[in-house]
């Protein structure tokens, strides 16, 4: 089976959060159950520097007022998954990040760079390219809005028409764009209507790809089902409803290569769950390397996420005087609303001992987080999959979530009948404010002091499976009932 895998980030090569690494991850795992999975990268620059690419001789018409793209073929670091990387300089060869300048301001041009991308992608799928390039997908896999004017562009395109699976890594980022940008896009007037690109008056990026694409998936059962409510669906709620029947919740995966406490060269030292004693020499030197007070016995908790009120960092800012109180230290990596960013700052100037906050992202400090932490919160409002709970559970470091999305169907709540089972792996709270988050935490910090069955949690935790392998065999699954 040959598939095309399009996205606009995948790591190692380029990252800003966790569409990166599903898309560096599951077609590697696909790779390996015999399905000739391809990349569609659009050429940042920071993908050009890190893949060595020849030129393929394909040259791509894509839009009206931007020039033919070159389509240039390497592969991935991991040496086994190819990469087409779309080479148009005038699109992506820039500083910054791929939706943001240095200031953090989206690109003005946004809807010409990822229209330009989806339109690569039904071009690469249409027979006469295909032929060039040797390599004929029979699916193309988008992932979200910034790929999802394909299926679209597919629709008005008299080649060959190859099924499009669309996933949903995250509904509140739509891709939506005044009316006027439509000419742009090379798309006829025709498909700005209700039953296609429309959305309250302005384009939808998003809106196309859930209209035209021939499957809908998304990233855990629950948010399948969230994401069909008004709460989740932000507006689209009704169109999901009523593709319902082509629509599935498959739950991603994690590297168990890249995220293992026994080999990870990130850590100050390494440990299985066997024996866990080197996650208190992680502690330890984490403790140092912060700036905080080295205690031993001080639960540890951490948190590695964009600043925002999606992901409750706000509920995190009001609680924390009340956590340090109970003896805790907390250690945060992240970015994001800078009104957050600066409360969390305050509160580390005034607990310098029992608080750390590093903006930005580091990958060596989030790994060294979740190997020196006990407790990860992750109290998002709403979390379509998320992978920092499944990262912490392998790392015998016990999350605390709220029961939404993908936290939902990956963490066991500790209760007397999960303990029994010896099933828990962390701790559960519905109501989504700041007063359930912190009396989850104070049971939580009242379970750490029983260290026998903490150590226990751990191990429950540490012996779950989240590899690719699982959801790679689902993914194949679906490719084949679609391609059929």
């Amino acid at each position: 089976m040959h598939v095309l895998f399009v996205t606009s980030e995948a790591y190692p090569v380029v990252k800003t959060g966790g569409l990166a690494d599903v898309s560096g991850a599951l077609p590697a795992a696909l790779r390996q159950l015999g399905v000739d999975v391809r990349l569609l990268l659009p050429g940042y620059t920071c993908v050009l520097d890190a893949i060595s690419t020849h030129d393929t001789g394909v040259v791509l018409p894509l839009l009206p007022d931007v020039e033919a793209a070159h389509v240039r073929l390497g592969k991935m670091p991991d040496g086994e998954t190819p990469v087409y990387v779309l080479d148009c300089p005038s699109l992506y060869r820039r500083s910054g990040d791929p939706y943001h300048d240095e200031q953090g301001l989206e690109w003005p041009d946004n809807h010409l760079r990822f229209a330009a991308l989806s339109k690569a992608a039904a071009l690469l799928a249409s027979p006469n390219i295909a032929l060039k390039l040797k390599f004929q997908p029979e699916l193309i896999h988008c992932n979200d809005w910034q790929t999802a004017l394909t299926p679209a562009y597919q629709h008005y395109m008299s080649s060959v028409q190859r099924p499009v699976l669309l996933s949903i890594h995250n509904m509140a980022y739509q891709g939506v764009f005044a009316p006027k940008s439509l000419p742009a896009l090379g798309l006829p007037w025709e498909s700005f209507s209700v039953q296609g690109l429309e959305f309250y008056g302005s384009v939808s990026f998003l809106k196309a790809g859930l209209f035209y694409a021939d499957w809908l998936n998304t990233v855990s059962s629950t948010y399948a089902q969230e994401i069909q409510t008004k709460d989740f669906g932000y507006g689209l709620q009704g169109l999901l409803q009523h593709r319902q029947d082509h629509l599935s919740g498959l739950l991603n995966g994690i590297d168990i290569q890249q995220w293992n406490p026994a080999t990870d060269k990130c850590l100050f030292a390494n440990y299985d769950a066997e024996d866990l004693s080197g996650k208190a020499e992680n502690k330890q030197a984490l403790q140092q390397q912060l700036g905080l007070a080295v205690e031993p016995d001080a639960p540890l908790l951490g948190c590695i996420t964009r600043l925002t009120e999606q992901k409750g960092i706000d509920w995190v800012v009001q609680v924390l005087p009340d956590i340090l109180a109970e003896g805790a230290q907390f250690v945060i990596l992240g970015s994001g609303d800078s009104k957050l960013e600066q409360a969390l700052t305050r509160l580390a100037h005034a607990y310098p001992q029992q608080i750390s906050v590093t903006l930005g992202y580091h990958e060596t400090l989030s790994h060294r987080i979740e190997a020196a932490a006990d407790i990860f919160l992750m109290p998002s409002r709403f979390e379509p999959c998320g992978l920092n709970q499944m990262y912490s559970m392998r790392y015998g470091t016990l999350p605390i979530v709220r029961r939404t999305g993908g936290l939902a169907d990956t963490v066991i709540p500790v209760t007397p009948a999960h303990i029994d089972q010896h099933t828990a792996t962390g701790f559960v709270f519905e109501s989504p404010n700041a007063e359930a988050l912190l009396q989850t935490v104070q049971y939580a910090l009242v379970v750490y002091r029983h260290k026998a069955l903490w150590r226990m949690l751990q191990r429950n935790a540490m012996q779950r499976d989240f590899s690719w392998q699982h959801s790679a065999q689902a993914y194949f699954k679906l490719y084949q009932q679609l391609s059929a």
